[in-house]
C-alpha cells in the first residue's frame, strides 16, 4: 500500500471514530445493534439467539469447508463454544492476511483484536480499529465476516465463563502465531526462511496444536466419560494431531506461499541440499527429500489424531474429531501423489470424497473399524 493510501486509511478511522455506528450482523442497521444493547430484554434474547444461529450457521459455513462439515457432528453443548473460537480465530487470520495493508498496521490491529478478545478494550475501540479492513476483502465471505464481528464480541461476552475462559486462552496463542508470523515475513522481497524446525514446531503448536488442547479440555468438561484415556494423555495427542493438520496446511500451500515471499521450511534444512528459499520454486526436485520428511512428520500427527479418536467413547464426539484426520491423509496421498510439481499446482480433496467420507461414517455410527478402514484405504 502507497504511503497516501496508508494515511487516508488512517484518516477515515479517526473520522469513524468520532461518529462510530457498528455493523451489525450481515451489513444490518445500526438500529438492530441498539435494539440488542438494550431494549426489551425478551426481545433483546430472541435476537441474541438468532444472531449467534446465523454466526454458527450460514457465517461458519461461508468462511470454512471440512469445519463446517465436522462441527455438525458435535454434541449441542459443544457447538457453540467451538464454533464462535473458530470464527473469532479466522476473524484474527483474515486481518493478518489483508496484504493490501502493510504488515506493520496489521500487526497492530491483530494485537488490538487480541486486546478485544481478552476484554481489555471495549468491543466499540476493536470494532472502529477493524472497520478500515472489511471494504480491502477480495473473498466476499471474510468481508462479511469481517462485518459480524460485533455479532462475535457480543456472543463471546454472553458464553458460559469457563468456555469463555478457554476461547479467550486458545485465541491469545493463536494471535501470538499470527504476529509471529507477520513480524518473520514483514518483508516477502528478501523471501525469508524459518531458522529451524523448532521455529516451525513452533508455529505448528500456536496456531493449531494449541487448538487440539481447547478441544480436549472442552470435551472433558462437556461430556460424561468423554475418552477411554486420562486427560493428559488426550491433550498431549490432541496437541500433536492439530500441529500435524497445520502441517499439512504448510505442505498444500508450500508453492503459494513461497510466491508470496513465505518459506516455512527450515533453512538449515535447506541448506543441507544447497537450496535458498527463493530457489526452492525453480529447483523443486532437490526439495523434495525436505518436504517428503515433513509429510512424514504430519502422517505421524495424523496418526495421533486416529489415536486420540479412537479413545473417544461418544460416537458424534469421535465422527467430528476424526474427518479432518481422514481428509488430511487424503491430502497427504494427493501431495505424495503429486510429487515436485505440488509446488506448481492446488492439491484439494474432492468434495465428492469429503461426501463420501461423511455418508460412510454416518451410516456406519461412527465405529472405530470402519474409522480406521477409511483411514487405511486413503493414507500415504
Amino acid at each position: 500500500m502507497k504511503a497516501a493510501d496508508t494515511a487516508a486509511l488512517h484518516k477515515a478511522s479517526a473520522q469513524r471514530a468520532s461518529n462510530w455506528r457498528p455493523r451489525f450482523g450481515v451489513r444490518q442497521s445500526s438500529a438492530a445493534f441498539d435494539t440488542f444493547e438494550g431494549g426489551n430484554a425478551d426481545h433483546m434474547t430472541a435476537r441474541s439467539r438468532s444472531s449467534i444461529q446465523h454466526l454458527r450457521t450460514a457465517i461458519l459455513r461461508s468462511v470454512s469447508r471440512s469445519f463446517y462439515l465436522s462441527i455438525r457432528f458435535l454434541p449441542q453443548q459443544l457447538r457453540e463454544p467451538i464454533a464462535l473460537a473458530y470464527l473469532l480465530a479466522r476473524t484474527t487470520d483474515t486481518v493478518a492476511d489483508t496484504t493490501r495493508i502493510p504488515g506493520t498496521v496489521r500487526m497492530e490491529t491483530v494485537k488490538m483484536l487480541s486486546n478485544g478478545i481478552q476484554g481489555k478494550v471495549s468491543r466499540e475501540v476493536v470494532i472502529n480499529h477493524v472497520a478500515s479492513f472489511v471494504p480491502l476483502q477480495k473473498n466476499a465471505a471474510e468481508q462479511t465476516l469481517l462485518d459480524s464481528l460485533p455479532d462475535c464480541l457480543k456472543w463471546l461476552e454472553q458464553i458460559g465463563e469457563a468456555d469463555r475462559d478457554d476461547i479467550r486462552a486458545v485465541l491469545e496463542k493463536i494471535t501470538n502465531g499470527q504476529m509471529l508470523d507477520l513480524h518473520r515475513f514483514d518483508n516477502p522481497a528478501e523471501m525469508p526462511a524459518l531458522q529451524s524446525a523448532a521455529d516451525l514446531d513452533e508455529y505448528t503448536y500456536l496456531v493449531a496444536g494449541c487448538v487440539g488442547e481447547f478441544w480436549t479440555r472442552l470435551c472433558f468438561r462437556h461430556l460424561r466419560d468423554f475418552a477411554s484415556l486420562i486427560p493428559d494423555e488426550m491433550l498431549s495427542l490432541g496437541q500433536r494431531y492439530g500441529m500435524g493438520l497445520q502441517l499439512i496446511n504448510v505442505l498444500r500451500d508450500a508453492g503459494s506461499d513461497l510466491r508470496s515471499g513465505r518459506c516455512y521450511f527450515p533453512e538449515d534444512e535447506l541448506r543441507g541440499v544447497g537450496l535458498s528459499a527463493a530457489q526452492i520454486l525453480s529447483r523443486s526436485d532437490r526439495f523434495q527429500p525436505i518436504y517428503q520428511r515433513w509429510m512424514e512428520k504430519a502422517q505421524d500427527g495424523l496418526e495421533c489424531g486416529m489415536q486420540y479418536s479412537r479413545a473417544i467413547r461418544n460416537r458424534r464426539m469421535r465422527a467430528a474429531t476424526v474427518l479432518p484426520a481422514l481428509i488430511g491423509a487424503r491430502t497427504l496421498a494427493l501431495l505424495h501423489k503429486a510429487g515436485a510439481s505440488a509446488l506448481h499446482r492446488n492439491i484439494k480433496v474432492p468434495r465428492g470424497e469429503v461426501r463420501t467420507m461423511i455418508l460412510t461414517l454416518a451410516v456406519n455410527l461412527a465405529s472405530r473399524a470402519k474409522i480406521d478402514a477409511i483411514f487405511n484405504r486413503v493414507k500415504l
